[in-house]
C-alpha cells in the first residue's frame, strides 16, 4: 500500500504507500547477535547492498501491484489495499517483537491526531492503484514525477519554500517527458488498431481514464505529503511510527469501503481470482504488502550507511529500473518515443536531485555562525520523500 503505500517511492513509487514520502529520520536497528562476525557486519555497512535492496524492493512492489491489477477486470482495489495494510502491520509488529525495529505503541490521542493523514493516504494509494491499472509502469513512473512539481509549489505557498532555476528546469523536463509518454501511448494504439477502429477507440479511452486517475493521484499525493508535514509536528513521528499508524488506521476504512462499495458476488470473486491464477494473485498481494516494509527499512538503511545526499540520488536513479521493469515483465510498448520519454524523465529526476543537493548545501553554508542565514527552504525537507513515489 505503498511508487506506490511505497515506494517515493511516493516510486510514490506505491512504495511509500505507508511512508512512501516519509523522510528516513532514523536508522533501523540491525539485530545484534553473539554470532555476528565481521563478514556480516561488512555486508551491513557496505553501501552497495542497501542501495540494491532499496531498488529491488521498489521494483518488487511496483511489479507485484501491476500483476494483480492487470488481471482481466480486477476491481477489488480497496480489498487489495486492505490486505496490504494487514500484511504490513503483521510484518512490522513481528519485527518489533524480535527487536529488529522499534516504534512507539498505539496511543489513542496520537491516533486521533494522525487520522486525517491516513484518510489522505487512502486517497493517494487508491488513485495510485487505479492509475497503475490503466497505464503501463513506464508511463505511470514518468507521470509520477509531476507530483514533485505540485509539492514544490505547495511548499512555496504554505511553508515559505523556494524554487531554484535548476529545479524549474527539471520541472520543464518532467512535463516534457509526460507529454512524450502520453503521445507515444496514443500513437502506439492508433498504429496497432487503426485510426478509425473500435479497438483503437477503446484503447484510447482506457489511456484517458488512466491519465485522469494519474492526475487525481498527483494531487492526492501532494496533499498527503504537505498535510503530513504539518501534522507530523503534533506527533513527532519517526519512520516506522508513521508506517504503523498509517496501516493500522487504514484497515477499518478500507475494509468497510470494500464491503460496501465493491462487488462481492461469487461471479465477481471468480473474475478477480480465477482458479488458474488464484494462488499467484494472493501471493503477489502479500508480497506487495511486505515490499512496503522493505522499502521503508532499506531506505533508512541506505541513509545510515551512505548519506542523505546519496539517498536522494539513488531515489532519482531508481526510476530508470522501475520503468524498465514494465518493459521487461509486461507488454509495455517499446518504441523510440516511449524510450525517449523514459530517458527524459530519468534526466529530470537527476537534475532535480542535483538542484536540491545544491540548495541544501547553500542552506547549510548560510547557517554558519556570524552569517546572515537565509530562511531554510521547506522543500528541502521533502526532497527525498518526493523521489519514492
Amino acid at each position: 500500500m505503498s511508487d506506490d503505500k511505497k515506494r517515493d517511492d511516493l516510486v510514490i513509487d506505491m512504495g511509500d504507500r505507508k511512508g512512501a514520502f516519509d523522510t528516513p529520520t532514523r536508522s533501523p536497528a540491525l539485530p545484534q547477535t553473539p554470532g555476528q562476525g565481521p563478514p556480516l557486519a561488512a555486508v551491513a555497512n557496505n553501501p552497495i547492498f542497501p542501495v540494491l535492496s532499496y531498488c529491488g524492493s521498489s521494483i518488487l512492489m511496483t511489479v507485484t501491484n501491476k500483476y494483480v491489477l492487470s488481471g482481466l477486470g480486477f476491481n477489488l482495489n480497496f480489498f487489495l489495499l486492505c490486505v496490504q495494510s494487514v500484511v504490513c502491520v503483521v510484518a512490522i509488529q513481528t519485527c518489533k517483537s524480535v527487536n529488529i525495529i522499534t516504534y512507539r505503541d498505539f496511543n489513542t490521542d496520537e491516533a486521533k491526531k494522525w487520522f486525517p493523514v491516513s484518510l489522505l493516504l487512502i486517497g493517494m494509494i487508491y488513485t495510485s492503484t487505479k492509475a497503475l491499472q490503466y497505464l503501463s509502469i513506464p508511463v505511470y513512473t514518468i507521470f509520477k514525477n509531476l507530483t514533485i512539481i505540485l509539492i514544490a509549489y505547495g511548499e512555496v505557498l504554505w511553508f515559505g519554500g523556494s524554487v531554484t532555476g535548476m529545479a524549474l528546469f527539471s520541472f520543464g523536463l518532467m512535463v516534457l517527458s509526460s507529454v512524450i509518454a502520453a503521445w507515444a501511448d496514443i500513437q502506439h494504439a492508433l498504429q496497432n488498431f487503426g485510426h478509425a477502429s473500435t479497438e483503437a477507440s477503446a484503447k484510447i479511452s482506457t489511456l484517458n481514464a488512466g491519465y485522469m486517475w494519474m492526475l487525481f493521484n498527483c494531487f492526492c499525493s501532494a496533499t498527503y505529503v504537505l498535510g503530513m508535514r504539518k501534522r507530523i509536528k503534533l506527533t513527532n513521528f519517526k519512520d516506522f511510527d508513521t508506517m504503523f499508524y498509517n496501516n493500522l488506521l487504514s484497515i477499518p476504512i478500507l475494509l468497510v469501503a470494500s464491503l460496501f462499495l465493491e462487488n462481492w458476488s461469487s461471479q465477481n470473486i471468480e473474475r478477480n481470482f480465477p482458479a488458474a491464477q488464484r494462488n499467484n494473485i494472493i501471493m503477489a498481494m502479500i508480497f506487495s504488502g511486505l515490499s512496503s516494509v522493505f522499502i521503508s527499512y532499506t531506505s533508512a538503511w541506505c541513509v545510515r550507511v551512505t548519506s542523505s545526499t546519496t539517498y536522494s540520488m539513488v531515489g532519482a536513479l531508481n526510476k530508470l529500473p522501475i520503468a524498465l521493469s514494465g518493459l521487461i515483465f509486461f507488454d509495455a510498448p517499446v518504441t523510440i518515443p516511449s524510450v525517449s520519454a523514459i530517458g527524459v524523465g530519468f534526466v529530470s529526476g537527476i537534475v532535480y536531485a542535483i538542484a536540491k543537493i545544491k540548495q541544501q548545501t547553500q542552506a547549510k553554508m548560510g547557517s554558519l555562525p556570524l552569517s546572515n542565514p537565509p530562511p531554510m527552504s521547506a522543500s528541502s525537507q521533502s526532497a527525498r520523500d518526493s523521489f519514492k513515489s
